[in-house]
């Protein structure tokens, strides 16, 4: 059995390596029609992608375009390790917690 370590714990190059594995056992699932691991494994490489961000690149009380979800729009209070809190634009206020890497300047891809 080989030793897991945690994405805290990996260098650049194996957090790359893992998320290139956790795509590529996605696309496999998708393809048999596994929704439920597809999903799993997806989340995992956005987990992974967080790792290669630096937090500081982000700011509390900014706005940022969530990845995946085009037209909404998530507005950071605080951060806890990779994830930032805070709540969607538009709609109820729910304080959630979203991984960095799944957030985009609103200038970006614009």
């Amino acid at each position: 059995m080989t030793e897991h370590k945690r994405y805290s714990q990996m260098t650049e190059h194996e957090l790359r390596a893992e998320i290139a594995r956790l795509k590529e056992k996605a696309r496999k699932a998708e393809q048999l029609g596994i929704v439920n691991e597809f999903a799993v494994l997806e989340r995992k490489a956005i987990m992974a992608a967080a790792y290669l961000m630096d937090p500081n690149d982000f700011k509390k009380g900014e706005v940022y375009r969530i990845e995946g979800d085009p037209g909404k729009y998530f507005k950071i209070d605080y951060f806890n390790g990779r994830f930032a809190w805070g709540y969607r634009l538009g709609g109820e206020r729910h304080l959630e917690a979203l991984p960095i890497s799944m957030l985009r300047p609103l200038k970006e891809g614009m």
